[in-house]
């Protein structure tokens, strides 16, 4: 049984990889996009950047949901930004994430093991794709900020970081290789 969360700043792709990586291995998918509340959709598309107090509810709803795939015993991929260190650890360990120091040793007592998959790529890259992007409640706008707030995966986290610049099958097929050769 296999939890993954695609994460990354806003335009680097989170919902197609992952439901295009959900789609071809038979999984469920989430995106977290969806489990927003209607303040915090509303305080991002009047270009106010979301801060912690905002995040964490939102955060310990998308761990009860992997909580109960990984219950069920189902392969799960949830898209997700997972910007700083502590949101993963929510992510991993719930409400219990906030209490404890995540600096101490992230995973050691774990609730749950999940692979997150960190979509990296160049700025004005990513500021293309949100360009683009219609009617999402995230502007533009608020990309640096994005960028400002991400606190890139590091040891010992359990992590990939994946290349934007390759193409979209390229991506999915590289992490389907990490996920079945670890």
């Amino acid at each position: 049984m296999v939890l993954l969360v695609v994460m990354g700043v806003s335009g680097s792709g989170k919902t197609t990889v992952g439901s295009r990586l959900a789609a071809k291995l038979g999984w469920k998918f989430y995106d977290a996009d969806d489990y927003h509340s209607p303040e915090n959709k509303k305080k991002m598309a009047a270009g106010i950047p979301l801060n912690d107090e905002d995040r964490i509810p939102w955060l310990c709803a998308l761990h009860d949901i992997l909580k109960r795939e990984e219950s069920s015993r189902q392969d799960a991929v949830l898209a997700c930004s997972a910007l700083k260190k502590i949101y993963r650890h929510i992510l991993v360990s719930g409400a219990s994430a906030i209490e404890n120091n995540p600096s101490e040793k992230p995973g050691e007592d774990a609730a749950l093991k999940i692979l997150f998959v960190h979509l990296d790529g160049p700025p004005d890259l990513i500021a293309r794709r949100l360009e683009k992007r219609r009617g999402h409640f995230m502007p533009l706008k608020l990309l640096q900020s994005q960028f400002d707030t991400l606190e890139r995966p590091t040891a010992p986290e359990n992590f990939i970081t994946v290349s934007l610049e390759k193409s979209l099958p390229e991506i999915v097929l590289e992490i389907e290789q990490a996920i079945f050769s670890g």
